[in-house]
């Protein structure tokens, strides 16, 4: 399949602001871009996926086991890939994804300790090869992530990786750190901790440097 769109993802660990940083961000570009823009999440995204995200996320699901997490995830993704990522880069539109394997290998790899290359290949045998042009990392401390997803949620909203420990997620935010390190030329640190407005403009920032074609150039100086 040619892609002649840009796919970028945001990750980062629970409680990062991905969700508010994706709407401000889409807000901030609407006006300046030259594409189509496609929002989606993971898991999730079209019907099927969401119906695999309901099961996976069911806080009611405890006797889950790390491995079936896993291959749900993936195939949730191999899904959402082929149903709606893929068909809206042969398009040449901008697809930008909250959440794509970068947080399997972190959530499942490291943090469920299943290990980063095991998941590493189950998600690569369902991506081929399409991975995000570009991924803004939303970095935030664990316990702060989770204090704000306690302060912005009731006990009813809260999903089954929100109630994890937060050792648990010190494993995530570990093993993102470490991805960074590794792929440093597609995943870009955005820290998390500031306002949401200095988070935007920095995302915005690095898409604009890294595909300048996708903007309508200023008429200025």
């Amino acid at each position: 399949m040619s892609r002649n769109g840009v796919f970028i993802t945001i990750e980062g660990p629970d409680g990062a602001g991905k969700s508010t940083v994706i709407e401000e961000l889409l807000k901030k570009m609407s006006h300046e871009l030259k594409v189509d823009v496609v929002t989606t999440r993971e898991p999730g995204g079209i019907p099927i996926s969401e119906k695999i995200r309901e099961v996976i996320l069911n806080p009611t699901h405890t006797m889950m086991d790390e491995r079936t997490e896993a291959l749900l995830y993936a195939a949730a993704r191999r899904q959402h890939l082929v149903e709606k990522i893929l068909p809206a880069l042969e398009t040449n539109r901008l697809v930008v994804c909250d959440r794509f394997i970068d947080s399997s290998i972190a959530y499942q790899g490291a943090a469920r300790g299943i290990g980063v290359e095991a998941v590493r290949q189950i998600n690569d045998f369902a991506i081929e090869g399409n991975y995000p042009d570009l991924t803004l990392y939303l970095d935030v401390e664990a316990s702060v992530g989770l204090s704000r997803i306690n302060k912005g949620r009731s006990e009813a909203e809260l999903d089954r990786l929100d109630k994890e420990s937060l050792d648990f997620h010190e494993r995530v935010r570990s093993a993102y750190l470490t991805l960074l390190e590794s792929e440093s030329n597609r995943i870009k640190k955005v820290d998390a901790s500031q306002s949401i407005e200095n988070v935007v403009n920095t995302c915005y920032n690095l898409i604009k440097e890294t595909f300048p074609s996708m903007f309508i150039k200023s008429s200025k100086g």
